[in-house]
């Protein structure tokens, strides 16, 4: 056995900061009789160790093996360093690096033992809609900052009471270094107001039980939750799901539900293994399930997803939403909080004139939330998981690659947006942005391009974007100075995409089916059958070309194109075939 006297200096990098990994950290350097210190940086967290070679190395592969559930360590650098004689293991302040290495986490549902605490008559926190601790609450939302510590989160507002210190303060204690630690002394509070913004709660656990009555009753409350505002009502009341539908011009698409408890589902839709399992995880996306039929009336009502075979549904991830499915419906429509076309509001004024003419009533809180986060939206096909939005409880996650990368930022398109910045083997995607025709959703694509620039210190040496001309995407990627531009194809995007996903560095034959995008020969491309690398492509073969009656305002009112197919084929005499579209048809939108 190794007694000899070492000291290491380890500069650990992965999702290490907001994950409870220097009290973990703290804790293993006890067992081993280790001394030292430890501390977040810009670039992830630093130890220095001292003690015996042997000790050292077991604490060493225990940092990789039993890292705490929301860790990640991606690299341990470890080099020799002078012995200092520590007298014991402390956590001291954070400190400022060169490097930003550091994984930012995404936020995290609320974990079973605050979830205990919170049902506990006895616990200070008995129906607090903040508790969290370190396994768990608000991350990458709240975060202005790095390194990850209270001053750099929205949480810096609220000064901790003496009790709650003293969890901070314990090495031993689930809160030790939890930075959005708070109580109902010293943290925020929720508060309800009607629909012009008069308080009407007395205090903030009254304000979550008349949310949940007027809930019960039929009313739509507009929730502001972790990454933005819900809009919710009682899914199993047809009136309520219905004046939903009228206030918020919302025909006919398809609204989130959820629910207190996975179990609570299962007499409406089927639920396998895997999704199950997805469900209850910490990431909490919505899941699409396939609907059964059922002749129970106490469920969802079919209008929550009319001309659908599936429901999107999700369970609780914050407290508050537990506490108002726990006094009230315990199955709710939770539809994303916005104005037709703009980002989700994160701000109670906004929220207030945004929603007045649709919402009853405003269950509103004090927590400021920095970055916003639409709901994840994921489905199963052919048993493996696949993503239709990567955002809350994901991002700013990374992808790995599995090469390394220059730094990247990719662009995206002009509709459902995300940005990308690549950094070694990293591809870091925002959280969801939107349709960038809008000039909210335009600021918030350059904020979150801004934002993840600053939190993970990459400053790109290329910037791609779509061919597209017209593209907000474009304008702003062209607009760049002293970086190198790359125009991408649209369909060649999607082709190189689903390579890397797959891992696929060999030519392929792909078949995109993507709809519109701007092609090389100045036309608009459809489905394309293309022999593409990652870098180039050759168009074999495609849909033949058809007009677009109105140019854009086809892709947003399809019939259009179906116009525009029939004209092909049949001339004008298409106005007199015997088809009920085409008796309902607007003819003058086509003049």
């Amino acid at each position: 056995m190794n007694v000899s006297m070492a000291a290491k200096k380890l500069e650990i990098s992965g999702v290490v900061q907001g994950v409870g990994f220097r009290p973990f950290l703290f804790v293993l350097a006890k067992k081993y009789h280790l001394k030292g210190e430890v501390s977040n940086t810009s670039g992830g967290v630093l130890a220095i160790v001292e003690g015996t070679l042997d000790n050292i190395k077991r604490f060493i592969r225990d940092i990789y093996d039993k890292n705490p559930l929301l860790a990640s360590v991606t690299h341990i650098e470890s080099s020799d360093t002078q012995v200092q004689n520590f007298s014991s293991f402390q956590i001291v302040k954070s400190r400022a690096s060169k490097s930003r290495a550091t994984l930012i986490s995404p936020d995290v549902s609320i974990c079973s033992d605050c979830l205990t605490e919170m049902k506990d008559f006895n616990d200070r926190r008995y129906e607090y809609p903040f508790i969290n601790c370190t396994n768990c609450g608000p991350r990458y939302t709240i975060i202005e900052d790095i390194p990850y510590d209270r001053p750099k989160t929205s949480m810096k507002h609220f000064k901790m009471c003496a009790v709650c210190q003293q969890e901070y303060d314990d090495p031993l204690d689930r809160r030790f270094h939890a930075q959005p630690n708070a109580c109902p002394d010293c943290g925020p509070r929720v508060f309800l107001t009607d629909n012009k913004g008069k308080r009407i709660d007395s205090d903030s656990k009254n304000a979550v039980t008349l949310a949940a009555q007027y809930l019960s009753q039929g009313k739509i409350v507009a929730v502001k939750g972790l990454g933005g505002f819900h809009l919710a009502c009682d899914a199993s009341s047809k009136k309520a799901v219905k004046r939903l539908r009228l206030r918020k011009a919302r025909p006919h698409k398809p609204f989130a539900l959820m629910a207190e408890s996975a179990s609570r589902l299962f007499d409406y839709v089927h639920v396998s293994l895997k999704e199950k399992q997805l469900i209850e995880s910490y990431h909490r996306p919505i899941v699409l399930l396939n609907k059964k039929q059922t002749k129970n009336n106490h469920g969802p009502v079919l209008d929550v997803a009319p001309y659908n075979k599936t429901f999107g549904v999700m369970l609780p991830y914050t407290p508050l939403h537990y506490l108002l499915l726990e006094k009230g419906p315990d199955i709710l429509v939770m539809t994303s909080g916005n104005r037709s076309g703009e980002p989700l509001s994160i701000d109670n004024e906004d929220a207030l004139d945004a929603f007045s003419h649709i919402a009853d009533y405003f269950l509103l809180h004090n927590r400021d939330i920095y970055f916003r986060a639409d709901d994840s939206i994921v489905r199963f096909q052919a048993g493996e998981q696949r993503f239709i939005r990567r955002s809350r409880g994901y991002a700013p996650l990374p992808v790995l690659l599995n090469k390394k990368m220059p730094k990247i930022l990719g662009c995206g398109g002009g509709l459902k947006s995300t940005v990308c910045l690549t950094r070694d083997n990293y591809a870091f995607l925002s959280q969801h942005i939107g349709d960038l025709d809008n000039v909210k959703v335009y600021g918030f694509f350059k904020n979150s391009i801004d934002h993840l620039k600053n939190i993970l210190d990459i400053q790109p040496d290329i910037i791609a974007h779509d061919m597209h001309p017209g593209y907000m995407s474009t304008d702003y990627a062209t607009a760049q100075k002293d970086v190198k531009k790359i125009a991408v194809q649209h369909h060649h995007a999607h082709a190189a995409a689903c390579m890397a996903e797959n891992d696929l560095d060999e030519a392929v034959i792909a078949i995109t089916l993507d709809g519109t995008g701007y092609g090389t020969d100045g036309h608009i491309w459809g489905g394309e059958i293309l022999l593409c690398t990652h870098k180039a492509f050759k168009r074999k073969a495609h849909l033949s070309y058809i007009k677009m009656p109105g140019g854009d305002a086809a892709v947003l009112e399809p019939w259009r194109m179906a116009a525009s197919v029939l004209y092909q084929a049949f001339g004008n005499d298409f106005l007199s075939l015997d088809v009920p579209y085409i008796k309902e048809m607007q003819k003058e939108k086509l003049s």
